[in-house]
């Protein structure tokens, strides 16, 4: 029996204008109910802890009986120490000052009017992903803080680790009061037909968040005609400067890919200059071999060096999301950045260097969301400093930027009040 494709594309729309209904509701509640949500959903996860296990279970044998790629079976396995670290990320959450109705000064000035601006909701955000069922919990976090609806298309190969984490959350909503359509989940059977209805649902939903492999981001990108905020893996470049030192090119490629789970800024291509050490490339080679690690070069280090292999051309513009590193030789800063410019992923790229003006032409220089000068890029949802957490890292240009935070997910009303 098959089924009805206007059928799928009935439940999408049902599911949709519950969660814009929903939104309006959520948007208006109050800051702490909102907390103690996000409170709820954290408690839930903990205590619902071996029934989503034994779901996720179930999908990593089915994943491994349909040849699923180990990058996504890393992205797909739960541990009990993932799931705690999740919760962890939820009670952090519903700790964080409130950012819904913050005032800001306004750039708009009116003669006898104050004049200011407050963050408001978006309104409805669906989350489209792949593998990383405890991704949808940090989403969900994200957006009841937030005051926004959200829905969830989960990936096939994670269906019963959706399924039974979006059961645990939706019930911690509901004992808060908060209204059912605030948490929507669309079925992984409905395919590629639930996702393409749900990208044009304009009326109802404001932001659209693609979470994957490049293809991913891609397909929702061109088919989408919500605003799309585009989240970015790998191909982040690193610049090796003369005076930079060795110890601090390792560090810094080795630390950018340690997952949890996904690396998401990892270090997948070096740019060297031509007068850097040969022996410094030699011992760096080795090193990064020994951590398990596949190296690959262009025509002129591979004539050099034959133990490299080839890099493709391809390669320079395309993410491994694996532990590769393709290296290449430029003639200066300036070739480096150009290069980067060019064929990176934009969202994160780095340089090595002890000079003070390199290091200030290339933040100024390089288009990419963050820029690393000597520190390592590795992602942190959860960081220990600071009051901030995030669901990634965006490397489109424009508001929503870089990191993926509780403002991202916000916007900005203007108001004027006068007297009369």
């Amino acid at each position: 029996m098959t089924t009805d494709p206007m059928d799928l594309a009935s439940d999408t729309s049902t599911a949709v204008r519950r969660a814009y209904q929903s939104s309006l509701e959520l948007a208006a509640a109050q800051g702490i109910k909102r907390s103690r949500a996000v409170q709820a959903m954290a408690t839930a996860l903990k205590s619902q802890q071996d029934a989503i296990l034994e779901a996720n279970t179930l999908d990593l044998e089915a994943s491994r009986e349909m040849a699923i790629p180990e990058l996504v079976l890393d992205w797909l396995k739960l541990t009990p120490e993932r799931l705690q670290n999740t919760a962890q990320i939820l009670q952090r959450l519903s700790e964080l000052p409130d950012p819904i109705g913050r005032v800001m000064n306004a750039t708009q000035h009116i003669d006898q009017c104050q004049t200011y601006s407050q963050l408001m909701p978006l309104g409805v955000i669906a989350l489209i992903y792949e593998a990383f069922p405890d991704l949808a919990v940090i989403a969900a976090g994200l957006c009841i803080k937030t005051g926004n609806s959200l829905i969830l298309k989960g990936g096939s190969e994670a269906s019963h680790s959706n399924a039974a984490i979006s059961q645990a959350l939706q019930t911690a909503l509901e004992e808060v009061g908060l209204p059912p359509g605030c948490l929507e989940t669309l079925s992984s059977d409905q395919g590629t037909t639930s996702m393409r209805e749900l990208i044009v649902q304009d009326q109802y939903v404001n932001l659209v968040i693609p979470y994957g492999r490049p293809s991913l981001v891609q397909q929702v990108v061109r088919q989408a005609t919500i605003p799309v905020l585009r989240s970015a893996m790998g191909n982040c470049y690193l610049y090796w400067s003369p005076s930079g030192t060795l110890d601090a090119v390792r560090w810094m490629i080795l630390d950018s890919h340690h997952r949890e789970p996904d690396a998401i800024n990892a270090i997948e291509k070096v740019l060297i200059h031509r007068q850097q050490n040969p022996s410094s490339l030699s011992m760096l080679w080795s090193s990064l071999r020994d951590k398990g690690f596949e190296l690959r070069g262009d025509a002129e280090l591979v004539a050099e060096f034959p133990e490299l292999r080839l890099a493709e051309e391809t390669d320079w513009n395309q993410s491994y999301l694996d532990r590769i590193v393709a290296f290449r030789v430029v003639d200066s800063l300036e070739a480096a950045i150009a290069w980067i410019n060019q064929h990176s992923s934009g969202h994160a790229d780095c340089l090595v260097t002890e000079s003070y003006k390199e290091s200030r032409h290339f933040a100024l220089g390089i288009y990419s969301a963050s820029t690393y000068i000597n520190a390592s890029p590795r992602f942190y949802r959860n960081p220990k400093r600071g009051d901030a957490v995030f669901l990634g890292m965006s490397n489109q240009k424009g508001y929503r930027r870089g990191l993926i935070g509780l403002e991202t997910l916000t916007t900005v009303k203007q108001i004027v009040q006068g007297n009369g």
